[in-house]
């Protein structure tokens, strides 16, 4: 949640002292304020209120001040006893997020009321937020959003072309329309996203009239909404022309300036030899509007160079070109952890309920299917199909959907992220998001106390994907600089010698009372965990659900727990 300012209101000793706790926690956001008295002046001043106030009372001081909810600020009030953190105003305007903030903070019970929520959908009111999306027509939001809750047929028109989240559509004659547009004509809920940029050629002293002219005109030819003007367009030689600041000023809109050599290169069907005698490239407006940076997708021109058309009958000033953006898809790379449903971190979460389509082994989608979103897309596959998965991950992105491509861990560790990265050639046209995880090597790690304490090193004894010789290398490697070294997927019934090969070369640097800790189905059901030493050691007990770390020569037993000394010394020959 990325709230400029929360004011925090609160009237008796315990409420300040929340306040305080709120304070120290976000000391970059929370203004404090005094008892009710200042409920009001917090609610026009910040962005988000706290209100250590019982709910009536705060809806009676507040009601006179309330306009829209899209634009109050989000109200969230704290009980006395500090249980129960409600969402009152602004729900999915930041007052739910809000509430499981405070309440992770506070240790209260977050009480969240809005029909979406409560029923796991997407709020419609923040549906492609994130993107840029406005609502052209929100008095239709009620309506729409009551008939997709109730399981009415409602129909969605250019979702399929939009990184967004899942909406539970059913079959069955519409009885509601919910339309992602930015042609003048769309029907239904409109969502207006920010996919048109206008490129903008101008002589020297043109106006901002007759630039926006210009625009309006090349919109009304494309029967384009000016609602989904992303910015303007122009060459770096026009930076300073005031007339196009002034017409991106009056219209809200960003106005970006290219180099003429990356202009000049962009294919055109309107060049002009004036104009590259002029500034340095044959297309201003058109090349603007279709140039999105090195390295990205051009734009598709859909409205060509369109003149202005001065009231003076004089020659036009200003031109105006239209190209739609290539939707850039979304690609979130997921750990869920070792297992337990309360490792899965909020990140995770949050991300697995911003994807449409979710894909991953079976077994591990089995953990999440509650955490997704009524209408998402599952794919679940085997094992032994991780390049098959990762391919199918990044296509699905680069088609525009939102994909989460999950995996237990951490996703950058023995997991998808690199082979679904290493898929990425040439072309940028994906927003990735990695998602941290705990790795079984961490889980396993807490649990048998603190051996990764010190220099430690993670080596899989798979040789599916790794040749043996350069395994026995690592672990070679790992043994002499005196590493505690953590072994994953350990043994199978199909690899059953690897482990004891490893260890041997273990025995070659270690004592043979060296801890060895292992954790069969951390954080899972049936977590078993136990600690032997190098020399008692039998490879027979551990299996593929297990995790095996080895001890430095400095690695202890303390109290039943295997630690690794943080400030060892030591010599080199030691």
């Amino acid at each position: 949640m990325n709230q400029k300012l929360i004011g925090v209101v609160a009237a008796t000793a315990a409420g300040r002292r929340a306040a305080r706790t709120l304070a120290a926690a976000w000391p970059d956001e929370v203004r404090q304020y005094g008892g009710a008295g200042e409920l009001r002046t917090a609610f026009e001043d910040c962005d988000a209120v706290v209100a250590f106030l019982a709910v009536g009372a705060a809806v009676r001081s507040l009601a006179p001040s309330l306009g829209r909810k899209s634009t109050d600020a989000a109200v969230v009030c704290v009980d006395e006893a500090l249980r129960h953190a409600v969402a009152v105003l602004g729900g999915h305007h930041g007052a739910n997020e809000l509430a499981e903030r405070v309440s992770a903070v506070l240790g209260c019970t977050p009480v969240i009321t809005t029909a979406s929520d409560a029923a796991g959908a997407q709020a419609l009111d923040g549906y492609g937020a994130d993107l840029g999306f406005r609502v052209e027509n929100p008095e239709l939001l009620a309506p729409v959003g009551v008939k997709l809750l109730s399981g009415a047929p409602v129909g969605v028109v250019g979702a399929e072309d939009w990184p967004l989240p899942a909406l539970d559509i059913r079959e069955g004659e519409t009885e509601a329309l919910i339309s992602i547009s930015d042609a003048t004509e769309a029907e239904g809920l409109v969502y207006r996203p920010p996919s048109l940029v206008v490129g903008v050629g101008a002589a020297r002293g043109v106006t901002a009239e007759e630039v926006l002219d210009a625009v309006d005109r090349a919109l009304a030819a494309g029967g384009l909404s000016a609602a989904s003007v992303a910015r303007l367009a122009s060459v770096e030689a026009k930076a300073g022309e005031a007339g196009i600041l002034e017409a991106a000023r009056r219209r809200d809109w960003p106005v970006v300036f290219h180099p003429a050599p990356e202009l000049a290169a962009v294919d055109v069907p309107n060049p002009s030899s004036v104009v590259l005698a002029e500034v340095g490239t044959p297309s201003v407006s058109e090349a603007a509007a279709r140039y999105d940076g090195p390295n990205r997708p051009l734009a598709e021109l859909i409205v060509p160079k369109t003149k202005s058309v001065p009231d003076t009958g004089r020659a036009a000033m200003a031109t105006a070109a239209v190209a739609r953006l290539a939707v850039r898809g979304r690609l979130a790379l997921i750990g869920l952890g070792p297992g337990a449903r309360d490792l899965v971190s909020p990140r995770a979460v949050a991300e697995l309920r911003r994807a449409s389509v979710v894909i991953g082994l079976d077994q591990y989608l089995d953990q999440i299917r509650d955490l997704l979103r009524p209408g998402a897309e599952v794919r679940a596959t085997g094992l032994g199909s991780e390049e098959e998965r990762a391919k199918d991950a990044v296509e699905t992105a680069r088609s525009g959907r939102a994909v989460a491509l999950v995996g237990s861990g951490d996703a950058g560790v023995y997991a998808m992220a690199s082979p679904a990265l290493d898929l990425f050639a040439d072309l940028d046209d994906v927003d990735v998001v990695g998602v941290p995880g705990i790795t079984a090597s961490l889980a396993a790690s807490n649990i048998l106390g603190a051996p990764l304490g010190h220099d430690h090193a993670v080596i899989s004894l798979s040789d599916l994907h790794t040749p043996w010789p350069a395994i026995v290398r690592r672990v070679t490697a790992a043994a002499e600089g005196d590493f505690v070294t953590v072994f994953y997927n350990p043994r199978s019934r199909g690899r059953d010698w690897q482990l004891g090969h490893a260890l041997d070369i273990f025995r070659r640097h270690r004592p043979p009372n060296t801890p060895i800790g292992c954790v069969r189905d951390a954080s899972r059901p049936g977590e078993r965990a136990w600690i032997s030493t190098l020399s008692e050691f039998d490879p027979a007990d551990v299996d593929m659900y297990t995790v095996v770390l080895v001890g430095s020569s400095h690695t202890r037993v303390a109290a039943g727990r295997m630690v690794t000394p943080r400030g060892y010394t030591w010599s080199e020959t030691s």
